[in-house]
């Protein structure tokens, strides 16, 4: 049975961490873990799901909750209470309620003090399978070629069957075909074919590594981008200038007959560069773009796969593997996300199969996976655990309770001070084109350690709000330098429009976007400043600046001033607010923004 463990690296020697592992939730399976009876609960929880998948597409992370449930059983003996209609609601009923739900949410609080939790995300990682037999980009979308031909693909060479095969794959295979075939897979999934040998390297639009070599005052420098754009065009860019290609086995024989509708050898590569399927063409290429890629296929590629050309080719290849190694060593092999996780991976086997660098890369595939009643899928992130603590600690303390669940607030104000990044990435940070992060908190957890605005923001409010607490409740408080590092941290990253971005600064134009290759993902190639970002960086300075009001205090008035009026000036003509990051709905952002304009 599986089980998840909690702030647990083992005793792999290929393991390691800034703090001793806080927050890794990975998933184990135990031959010998449970009683029957709880087998049984297991297997009729995943049986309840696959009868009702599609109606219900979501999991309730049952796996999870009847883990923690058996581990730390509530003790409460609070009634429910239902209140009719038009019935008074009683201070009593309100108070009794909370605590029910506190009661509940302490016996899902981890060890270490986190919240554990699916963090899904696209599901174009690990996606489940629709009624029409394709596969889409999450759970509630429609089927999409990208999502279809990576499921298909990953079945087979799991071993499940091709031609002739009822059922799953043999639906899956029909909506491919029915689809144009996937030479109208996204350039994302051609990349991925092109690997394993079941599409051609020509039909790829260019990936040069040698704009890692272009000086950085050029506005479209990918060192510009948004870093989660980067990091995955990073290593794909070594991908595709070592045009690498996995052994041609007959699985892969097999797929060149599946996947198309004319035979492999008559496939028009170079009209294939540009196919996208209707289904998954969210954001089609400018022509501007498609000129540019068909110059580079004509002109550059042929000059850099020959002499003398070559050798700047290997000079930016070994470029971007210095960036590719420092990614991993400073995110202790996790990565800032799942794409580029293993795209670095892939990248280091190519470079050496036996490097120290794959090694280290293997133990922390488990960060991303998470189990369910569901089934196994691969996460957004390695988690939400920063975000999700800050969140549950704020709404802790609004109820009043606080002293009452002081043990609750002990263990999370543990995790949010064991979780601060202490240092910033060694090294020149202009030429890595990092940010900052000493100070700051990440999304996720401390090992991952890229610094986010707004978690830096909330996890210096939710400190500040708990050092307002009795020591004896919630332990002593973070540093005093510690706060004055956070501090730092969200200065720094305020835009010149006084608004607030998700990971660094804001370093090119919107146009830059038209060159953005991914026909999947609109508005991903520089990093915007957001209504939520803006709006939490507020909230902490305010709340710092009342227990702190001399230190910097200048500065961090003139902060707020310009974040207020960059809120301000978001505002949509029916007086909301709409932005949608780390998928916050309008209604939350709204909400936030005009608790800000209130607050000032």
């Amino acid at each position: 049975m599986w089980r998840l463990k909690v702030a647990d690296g083992g005793n792999d020697p290929y393991m390691y961490s800034t703090n001793n592992f806080v927050g890794r939730q990975i998933w184990e399976f135990d031959p010998d873990y449970g009683t029957p009876e709880e087998r049984a609960e297991v297997e009729a929880a995943r049986e309840n799901f696959r009868k009702n998948r599609f109606p219900v597409k979501p999991s309730s992370d049952l796996l999870w909750r009847m883990q923690f449930a058996r581990e730390n059983p509530c003790a409460s003996n609070l009634p429910q209470i239902k209140v009719q209609d038009l019935e008074e609601v009683t201070e009593e009923v309100v108070t009794t309620t909370l605590r029910r739900g506190l009661n509940f949410y302490s016996t899902m609080q981890a060890h270490d003090g986190h919240w554990p939790g699916d963090y899904g995300g696209p599901m174009f990682l690990l996606p489940g399978l629709n009624k029409d037999g394709g596969w889409g980009l999450h759970i509630e979308g429609p089927s999409t070629m990208f999502g279809t031909v990576l499921s298909y693909v990953t079945l087979r060479l799991l071993g499940e069957g091709g031609f002739g095969v009822e059922g799953a794959m043999e639906k899956g295979r029909k909506w491919i075909l029915d689809h144009g075939g996937a030479t109208a897979i996204t350039s994302w999934g051609k990349m991925w074919l092109s690997v394993l040998g079941a599409y051609e390297w020509s039909g790829n639009n260019p990936l040069p590594p040698e704009v890692w070599l272009c000086p950085y005052i050029l506005p479209i420098h990918p060192g510009r981008m948004w870093c989660h754009c980067r990091m995955v065009y990073l290593p794909m860019s070594y991908i595709y200038g070592k045009r690498f290609v996995g052994p041609i086995t007959p699985t892969i024989i097999y797929l060149r007959k599946e996947l198309y509708i004319v035979p492999y050898q008559e496939v028009d590569w170079n009209k294939a560069r540009n196919q996208c399927a209707k289904e998954d063409l969210y954001y089609p290429h400018p022509l501007v773009q498609d000129i540019l890629w068909a110059s580079l296929h004509k002109v550059l590629e042929p000059i850099l796969g020959h002499w003398p050309g070559n050798k700047l080719r290997e000079k930016a290849l070994c470029t971007v593997m210095q960036h590719v190694h420092y990614e991993d060593e400073n995110t202790r092999y996790i990565c800032i996300g799942p794409v580029n996780k293993v795209l670095n991976m892939l990248c280091c086997w190519i470079e050496d199969p036996n490097s120290e660098a794959f090694k280290l890369h293997i133990p922390r595939i488990f960060d991303y996976l998470w189990i369910a009643e569901d089934g196994m899928k691969m996460q957004g992130y390695n988690g939400s655990q920063l975000w999700d603590t800050c969140f549950a600690v704020q709404a802790i303390i609004s109820t009043n309770l606080g002293e009452e669940y002081g043990l609750t607030l002990r263990k999370a104000h543990q995790f949010i001070k064991n979780s601060q990044v202490l240092e910033d990435c060694p090294g020149d940070l202009k030429f890595w084109y990092r940010h900052i992060s000493k100070g700051a908190w990440p999304f996720s957890t401390a090992d991952n350690g890229w610094p986010t605005s707004d978690c830096t923001a909330e996890g210096l409010k939710v400190v500040l709000l708990l050092c307002k607490l009795p020591l004896e409740t919630v332990g002593e408080p973070l540093d005093m330098e510690q706060l004055f590092d956070a501090v730092n941290v969200v200065l720094s990253l305020q835009n010149a429009d006084g608004g607030f971005a998700t990971y660094e600064l804001t370093r090119s134009y919107r146009w830059f976007e038209l060159i953005n290759p991914a026909e999947t993902f609109g508005d991903i190639v520089i990093d915007y400043p957001y209504v939520e970002c803006t709006s939490a960086a507020i909230q902490a300075l305010t709340s710092f600046k009342k227990l702190y009001p001399e230190h910097r205090r200048h500065e961090i008035e003139n902060c707020i001033s310009k974040a207020a009026k960059f809120i301000e000036d978001r505002q949509a003509p029916d007086g909301s607010w709409f932005v949608l990051i780390y998928l916050i709905n309008f209604f939350c952002i709204s909400a936030q923004a005009l608790e800000i304009v209130l607050l000032l």
